[in-house]
């Protein structure tokens, strides 16, 4: 059942979060999953959009939202028809993000006869894995914490020293085309300056070492955009998460967006079994 669909919650950035939220109205409390999406992402993309009733089936309530800075708007969440929101955006931002939705949601009664804020977990797929995992190390309200194909660090390629990053500080923004949309993406400098300047901060590996909570990181070993070594890097951080390798998956599990089938890829539907059983062991 939708509860909330595309609802602006307000942010601490001056745009905001575009949030959905969704529970069986049957009087019974249930755990609480927040969906974070990745780079280049949204809360609908493809089989994202599509598994709400999956979570629903399996008694958790979901609450997914796009990034404030993502470059959609509250009237058009797929794609993006915001770049210059998307220029602005920074890790620092997302992470921010994500704490005005847990603090919204634990902190609004309207749900809570529904919803057991006490019992939050987090899924993040690729950024959005990072995201959860420096989130899952520090915020003591999450309870368990899931990653999909998600990155072990924060550093991106065009932040090592050299002529693109001499070229991006010349210049102040750098481009990076979308493969679907064929849109030239801006990264104003601000993204190197906020990282560099919030490097601790956003520490994935002294976050991943600080989990105590169940931890499961699910991964294909056929990805080419986060190799599978991440993944392999957050288990060894981390020794006590479970690692789970998806055999030959890419890196969104074969799914693509638009997503029109009735029922989901292979792989993906493998990721929520494995996720499901995961989450039901208390």
């Amino acid at each position: 059942m939708q509860i909330l669909k595309n609802y602006p919650l307000k942010g601490k950035h001056k745009r905001p979060i575009v949030t959905d939220l969704f529970y069986n109205k049957n009087g019974v409390k249930k755990p609480l999953v927040i969906f974070v999406h990745g780079y280049k992402g949204y809360k609908d993309w493809g089989v994202f959009g599509k598994m709400n009733e999956a979570f629903l089936e399996e008694g958790f309530a979901l609450l997914k939202f796009n990034f404030s800075h993502n470059g959609g708007t509250p009237e058009q969440v797929i794609d993006f028809p915001d770049l210059e929101a998307f220029g602005q955006n920074n890790y620092s931002i997302e992470y921010d993000d994500l704490q005005t939705v847990i603090d919204w949601i634990t902190k609004n009664n309207e749900h809570h006869h529904e919803i057991d804020t006490s019992n939050i977990i987090l899924i993040g797929h690729s950024r959005g894995g990072g995201m959860v995992t420096l989130t899952a190390g520090k915020d003591p309200r999450i309870k368990k914490v899931v990653s999909w194909a998600a990155v072990c660090t924060l550093s991106r390629s065009m932040f090592q020293e050299g002529d693109e990053l001499d070229q991006w500080k010349k210049e102040g923004v750098l481009y990076i085309e979308n493969g679907r949309t064929k849109q030239q993406m801006p990264h104003y400098i601000q993204f190197y300056e906020d990282f560099i300047k919030n490097k601790e901060r956003l520490n994935i590996k002294t976050a991943c070492k600080n989990i105590t909570i169940p931890h499961l990181i699910i991964h294909g070993d056929g990805d080419i955009a986060v190799p599978f070594s991440h993944a392999e890097k957050l288990h060894e951080w981390n020794p006590n998460s479970e690692l789970c390798k998806v055999s030959n998956a890419n890196h969104v599990f074969g799914a693509k967006q638009p997503w029109e089938a009735s029922t989901f890829p292979e792989d993906f539907d493998f990721v929520l079994k494995k996720t499901f059983e995961f989450l039901h062991v208390d």
